[in-house]
């Protein structure tokens, strides 16, 4: 059963993507292009690609494509040459390939830039505890996660008493029976393993039998066992975080990097090569390291990177990371007067560089927020704080985005950035709008003067409402588009969404939930407009369009080629495409073996 659209099927040519899931073989394109180097032995998610220090003079050229460059005259191309991991020639042959080229066919599959994710907590994902299984959010019935979970099992890579998780990002509505598996069903699919499921931040949770026995007998220095009811369900909150709490606290740092690695497997699948990173921080003012109310959203935002640098050092990472740093320290009482407040944040604008690192790798801004938002008419105390940290942010000449949805709010950021732009000046700054789906005409001409960007959520979808509420509006997306505000599109992956951005990219263009009913009417966009904020919006948001976003000589040599035509596929099909190939840099990251 394909994990993908959950139908058994066979691929016409090559391997099985179940097969992709369990081997992590990207065989087929290896071969095409002469056996390109393998990972590591204790690499995990992907085999016959080549590692990310990799840029070998080798060109790689890619023939008889319909080749979206989403350049400026949305040019459709046939070929494209790649040579040191960049763009060097886009047209309706290969120019001058040159005698060491490897050739590859598309026989007519579309071609699209590699997809950017400009609001995501993706670090999380890479720091989840266990043998996760991020694919669970592509599943559509029981049947599907069951085979998923029994697929992890079968890798063989699992050790005795180690745990098989799926966390957070999907949601039990996205499957026919919306509900979770039982503990019968979990222990058929393994049996000889213990398995985790928890939703979203706070559970609930559901395991199997050895997982209840696990939890029900576990003893960790701040907690004891856990209650499991006999379905195998851990009730939401302090139950749910406490069991995490007892997998965190086992987590040793080999776990860390293979759970970096096979994090950057499942964005190469789902065709994400780019993201900008904002992973929640440890709440407040308590102890970093793991502690039983920790939800999941929770990190140490110390350490939490030292995976994904570990893998990126070892010259293994697949897919494009950018650092947003959010800050969740509000008013302290205890450090008395506003200039004592904010200490960490001080300490980051004054130790810290924005910007800085690799095309793999690098540091961003101060997002999604550098201070809990507090309205200033509710909450003055708070709303100084917040205010401060803005004002910390500008006169360090740092990058900056607050996340915010209603237009009382939106009114409140907009007038605060006009105070900095007067006071310090943030036009040349590129400061975002997070989230900004119901901002005003008004709103987003004020933010358009400042240059200041916004990157709208497509994540809404999720509702299972069967009729719409009777004040039903979704994201405006054609008021933003029109109003010529650089703009992205993201999903807000791995907690309250999946990562998977074919779903956003379904929801902006279509409105349909997952009842099938229009949740946002009339505030539809085109295909191509939402596709253009996920590769050239987004990239405009990383500060990255001179490099990212658009198929152009010159340019990093990041793309996807698809299992179907994003342009003309039903809607239905279009919210399941995926990549057979995706190229990172010009490196083959994840492949199905469909292209030879």
């Amino acid at each position: 059963m394909s994990q993908r659209d959950g139908r058994d099927r066979k691929q016409s040519e090559g391997i099985s993507r179940r097969d992709v899931f369990r081997t992590g073989a990207a065989a087929g394109v290896a071969a095409a292009l002469g056996g390109a180097t393998a990972f590591p032995a204790n690499a995990t998610g992907l085999q016959g690609a080549e590692p990310s220090g990799h840029t070998g003079g080798d060109a790689l050229v890619l023939v008889n494509g319909k080749i979206h460059t989403m350049d400026d005259a949305n040019t459709v191309a046939k070929a494209i040459t790649i040579r040191n991991g960049r763009i060097v020639s886009v047209g309706a042959s290969a120019a001058n390939p040159g005698p060491d080229a490897t050739v590859v066919n598309l026989q007519g599959r579309t071609v699209i830039p590699g997809l950017i994710e400009s609001h995501t907590h993706f670090v999380s994902l890479a720091n989840r505890p266990g043998y996760h299984v991020a694919q669970l959010e592509l599943a559509t019935s029981i049947a599907d996660v069951l085979e998923m979970l029994a697929a992890r099992r079968a890798q063989g890579d699992v050790p005795e008493g180690a745990f098989i998780t799926a966390m957070g990002g999907w949601n039990s509505n996205q499957w026919a029976e919306q509900r979770l598996p039982t503990l019968d069903e979990l222990d058929d699919a393994v049996p000889d393993r213990p398995v985790l499921l928890f939703q979203r931040f706070n559970g609930p949770s559901r395991v199997n039998s050895l997982g209840k026995e696990f939890f029900e007998n576990v003893t960790s220095p701040l907690a004891g066992p856990v209650a499991v009811a006999d379905d195998g369900t851990i009730a939401a909150g302090s139950p749910s975080t406490t069991a995490l709490y007892h997998l965190r606290v086992r987590q040793t740092f080999d776990d860390k990097k293979r759970s970096a690695r096979d994090a950057m497997a499942f964005s190469a699948e789902v065709g994400v090569t780019a993201l900008l990173d904002q992973t929640l921080v440890a709440v407040g003012f308590g102890p970093r390291d793991p502690q039983p109310n920790h939800p999941l959203a929770t990190l140490d935002h110390f350490r939490m990177y030292d995976g994904w640098i570990d893998v990126h050092r070892d010259g293994d990472a697949l897919v494009r990371l950018q650092m947003n740093f959010l800050h969740n320290q509000g008013n302290n009482p205890a450090l008395g007067d506003l200039e004592n407040q904010l200490p960490e944040l001080r300490e980051r604008l004054k130790n810290q560089f924005p910007f800085f690192g690799d095309d793999m790798l690098r540091t961003g801004g101060i997002g999604e927020w550098a201070a809990p938002f507090a309205l200033q008419a509710s909450n003055p105390v708070g709303y100084a704080v917040w205010f401060e940290a803005q004002r910390l942010v500008a006169q360090a000449r740092w990058r900056n985005e607050n996340a915010q949805t209603s237009a009382t709010n939106i009114q409140q950021v907009v007038e605060t950035y006009e105070a900095m732009d007067a006071e310090f000046g943030i036009t040349n700054l590129r400061w975002g709008l997070q989230h900004g789906d119901f901002a005003t005409e008004d709103q987003l001409a004020r933010l358009k003067a400042l240059n200041v960007g916004v990157s709208t959520s497509g994540f809404r979808w999720q509702s299972v409402a069967t009729t719409p509420p009777a004040n039903a509006v979704g994201p405006m997306l054609p008021r933003m588009v029109d109003s010529g505000i650089m703009l992205g599109l993201h999903e807000d992956g791995v907690h309250i969404a999946p990562h998977n951005p074919w779903f956003a990219l379904h929801y902006a263009t279509t409105g349909l939930n997952l009842a099938g009913v229009v949740i946002n009417p009339g505030q539809q966009i085109s295909r191509q407009q939402a596709l253009h904020l996920y590769t050239r919006g987004n990239a405009w948001y990383l500060n990255r369009e001179d490099d990212l976003g658009s198929l152009e000589p010159g340019k990093l040599a990041d793309l996807l080629v698809l299992d179907k035509d994003y342009f003309t596929v039903s809607d239905d099909e279009m919210r399941r495409i995926g990549p057979v190939l995706t190229i990172v840099g010009g490196r083959i990251v994840h492949s199905t073996g469909e292209v030879t």
